[in-house]
């Protein structure tokens, strides 16, 4: 039996696509307990965790965050506006863009989701144990750097 060629190679060995699929089957499993619950999309649910991470942001750092492309994080921004969850400010530094942040009730559901998003990945990684977890953390930031990195010299 030959070896396959680089031409030739498998997408199920192919680390960047691993890593989607593990990432999107994770996210698809937590999502599936918020949206249940309180009627949130994935990217609505990484706009407010990280206005709740990290207070008022413009929809330009959201971007730049969550990794998600403009347009998703516009939608979801309306869409948590909309629903009373998000807020705009005028941003001060730059007249064409706005400050969003959670509301008092954005807060709160913030609040009470955060607890099942944590044992929601308590679950998911026992698989794992807590010197596999902080190796698995530490690989995955390095991973993220590189890829920064990589996208800094284009």
């Amino acid at each position: 039996m030959t070896k396959p060629t680089t031409a030739q190679a498998r997408l199920a060995d192919f680390l960047p696509y691993l890593l989607s699929v593990t990432s999107n089957a994770v996210s698809d499993r937590i999502a599936d307990e918020y949206r249940a619950r309180f009627g949130l999309k994935i990217p609505e649910w990484r706009v407010m965790a990280m206005l709740g991470d990290a207070g008022a942001m413009t929809q330009r750092a959201l971007v730049g965050a969550t990794r998600m492309d403009k347009v998703a994080v516009n939608r979801a921004c309306k869409v948590l506006e909309e629903r009373g969850l998000v807020a705009r400010s005028p941003n001060a530094r730059d007249g064409r863009s706005h400050h969003l942040e959670l509301t008092t009730a954005g807060r709160t559901m913030h609040g009470a989701i955060m607890p099942i998003a944590l044992e929601m990945e308590q679950r998911l990684f026992t698989t794992l144990d807590a010197a596999e977890r902080k190796t698995f953390k530490a690989l995955l930031a390095r991973v993220f750097e590189a890829a920064g990195q990589m996208e800094n010299r284009t």
